[in-house]
């Protein structure tokens, strides 16, 4: 999505605009014909890509979780192999999708349950790897935190990388490159606070 630059195919434009729209007035404020408008087509005409809402929803949600998971993977793999270059890639991968894909958020957060029950396990479990990549990650920059506080780092990292919806409209905030900056160095300092929390806690059991 965000790290494409040719130009986006008409199903692609469709799942832009119905995402957005979705974000906007929620999955039943909004109807076909008011996508197939924003497209240039009719709504009728959108079911020619999608058999109807709900397929347009399970592509978004499925398809960022994929989109993200193919992405992370692809960062560890054209890095130097060094821990805290591959960490801050993750970062920078999920700032992308956190300042411009800002409609997924909204839907994942309002619309996941409206998901069927096989396209909604298929979401959770691409989160689920895309969670352990980056826990497998962090451990190696922060080797203090156990396992199950490197992961719940991991989701508070998530957490606040994916509250850009709420952050105001765009003309308040910084410019991109200085938001994806603030964000970035926030994300780094909360994973060492956990390292630093997780060491502070061991020396204390030793001492005790």
């Amino acid at each position: 999505m965000a790290t494409r630059t040719d130009a986006p195919t008409r199903r692609e434009q469709i799942l832009k605009e119905a995402a957005r729209l979705f974000a906007e007035r929620g999955f039943h404020g909004v109807g076909v014909d008011e996508i197939g408008a924003a497209v240039g087509i009719s709504g009728p005409g959108l079911y020619r890509h999608f058999a109807g809402k709900d397929a347009m929803l399970a592509e978004l949600l499925v398809g960022i979780s994929g989109q993200l998971l193919t992405g992370g993977k692809r960062r560890v793999a054209e890095t130097d192999g060094n821990p805290e270059t591959v960490l801050d890639s993750l970062i920078e991968g999920h700032i992308d999708f956190a300042l411009d894909d800002r409609p997924l958020i909204t839907l994942h957060d309002r619309e996941l349950d409206r998901l069927r029950d096989s396209d909604r396990k298929l979401v959770r479990q691409l989160q689920r790897q895309y969670v352990e990549l980056w826990v497998e990650v962090v451990r190696e920059v922060y080797p203090e935190p156990a396992e199950p506080v490197a992961r719940a780092a991991v989701h508070a990292v998530f957490g606040l990388l994916n509250s850009t919806p709420h952050m105001g409209r765009p003309g308040s905030l910084p410019g991109r490159a200085a938001t994806a900056a603030l964000l970035h160095r926030m994300a780094r300092g909360a994973f060492a606070a956990a390292g630093g929390a997780a060491g502070e806690w061991a020396a204390g059991m030793t001492g005790a």
